[in-house]
């Protein structure tokens, strides 16, 4: 009887065991999953400021583009002014 008594409470064990395992899966899957959805409203927020950094690169080009077109009108108009300036 002894024996039974033994087996049972290994029984016991291994069921109390296999809760605790069971528990701590359920645990690490609703972990993973929140992990899973951070991952991807990171990912989408690094699309969008890759979007935003490629956009705000076009308009410094854009810009730039603008102000060497300035100074090239500039460039042309000063000799103009220094003619202009010997004359008066």
């Amino acid at each position: 009887m002894e024996k039974f008594n033994h087996l049972e409470d290994k029984l016991y064990r291994i069921v109390e065991y296999a809760k605790h395992l069971r528990q701590e899966k359920e645990s690490l899957e609703r972990e993973v999953a929140a992990l899973k959805r951070e991952a991807a409203a990171r990912a989408e927020e690094n699309e969008r400021l890759n979007q935003r950094l490629h956009q705000m690169l076009n308009e410094r080009d854009a810009i730039k583009n603008k102000v060497e077109a300035m100074l090239d009108a500039i460039a042309l108009v000063e000799p103009e002014l220094t003619e202009a300036a010997r004359r008066g």
